[in-house]
């Protein structure tokens, strides 16, 4: 069994961001201390952490002028604090996992195989592998563990993941995976704390807006659908991201714009979605306050919460009906505007908000003689990265006992 004093790290890269946490306490995980870098690259990068003795963000700057150095940075300051040499083990987010359904440690051959699939997301996977290369370099007695975003879609249905492309390319993998996985197991396992097991067993709607958005049909406890697909890229208009972009569309900047696949796929990730249309900001918050006097900020929050509508319906439809619909993520916990035009007009799929509820950000935002009940709640993919390698890690210490 492990220690209740030893610690987890949890990592979670990307193409211009690292989010860390570190929790200890044996099964009753506790977060001892949680941060972030952002704007990799860019100048004045920070790093922010969490002050355990206030509470209170705590920047501090860092040398981060590309991934490599950030990276570096992170761990000089990690290795200075003094929970650090507690840690046993290391969960990293991994985004796209290609077959792997569970979790599992990190050997050669799995680097191996996630070097050969990186071009699959060249957003996140060239990062978490150099986390995971300079965590061996220097630390390679530390067990490093990778947690899969993609596994918790891994029950829908054949049908929902093919892609109406020539079959041999489906030989090769190309389908829907789906991602924001590990949200999607964290949120259904407080569903089930929070309602019952009934509950989170029926027909439910899960919907992560926050930089990344997405959205997930669930019922049985399993995914049935959801909306990012071989990329997250795909679905619902995001931060920076397209979301569904017609294919045309694709060749003909290629073709008009002279665009290289590198810039275009730049473009899809980095310069599109809300920044894209209201050429002003990717930040829900800015768009809202700026919606009144700009058309443009108005129109890219009337395309998020349209074609998240949309998604509303449609999993309603793969559901054979709603009983739960859940809001996680920075906006979808934190923008009650944007939840209630996502809800207008659904009252005839039994959705109806409690306009006081939802403003105060309540736990349960629907009225009370609503047919689906709608909820808030937080998502914490840092610690169900912490829970899943505290469950591994243990099981493996028992059976080598």
């Amino acid at each position: 069994m492990t220690n209740r004093n030893q610690s987890i790290l949890t990592l979670n890269g990307g193409s211009s961001s690292i989010k860390f946490a570190i929790y200890s306490g044996g099964k009753s995980l506790t977060r001892k201390l949680s941060g972030h870098i952002d704007r990799i690259g860019q100048p004045n990068t920070r790093l922010t952490f969490t002050d355990p003795m206030t509470g209170e963000p705590d920047p501090i700057p860092v040398n981060a002028h590309d991934f490599t150095s950030a990276v570096n940075s992170l761990m000089d300051w990690l290795e200075k604090q003094p929970v650090f040499n507690r840690i046993y083990a290391v969960g990293h987010r991994v985004v796209h996992g290609m077959a792997h359904t569970e979790p599992e440690r990190i050997t050669p051959e799995l680097m191996a195989e996630l070097r050969r699939i990186r071009a699959f997301d060249p957003d996140h996977l060239p990062a978490e592998i150099e986390l995971i290369e300079t965590i061996r370099k220097r630390h390679p007695n530390l067990s490093q563990i990778a947690c899969f975003d993609t596994a918790f879609h891994r029950t829908m249905p054949r049908v929902a993941q093919l892609l109406p492309i020539p079959r041999r390319f489906d030989a090769k993998g190309i389908r829907r995976y789906g991602f924001h996985g590990l949200s999607y197991t964290y949120l259904m396992e407080e569903l089930a704390r929070l309602a019952g097991n009934e509950v989170a067993g029926g027909r439910v709607i899960l919907a992560h807006l926050g930089s990344g958005a997405s959205l997930a049909a669930v019922q049985g406890g399993k995914s049935m659908d959801t909306s990012m697909g071989f990329t997250p890229t795909a679905g619902v208009p995001m931060s920076t991201r397209t979301g569904d972009l017609d294919p045309g569309v694709a060749w003909y900047l290629m073709q008009s714009e002279t665009l290289t696949s590198t810039q275009f796929n730049h473009l899809i990730n980095h310069e599109s979605g809300l920044l894209g249309i209201s050429e002003t900001s990717s930040d829900m918050q800015d768009l809202l306050a700026q919606q009144a006097d700009d058309i443009r900020a108005a129109e890219a929050v009337d395309l998020f919460c349209y074609q998240i509508k949309k998604y509303v319906g449609a999993y309603t439809a793969v559901l054979g009906g709603l009983e739960t619909l859940v809001f996680s993520g920075g906006i979808g916990e934190h923008a009650p505007e944007v939840r209630a035009r996502i809800c207008d007009g659904l009252a005839f799929l039994g959705i109806n908000l409690d306009p006081h509820r939802n403003t105060a950000n309540a736990a349960v935002i629907s009225t009370d003689a609503s047919r689906v009940t709608v909820r808030v709640i937080p998502t914490d993919e840092e610690k169900m990265i912490a829970q899943t390698v505290y469950k591994l890690m243990d099981t493996t210490t028992e059976h080598s006992n």
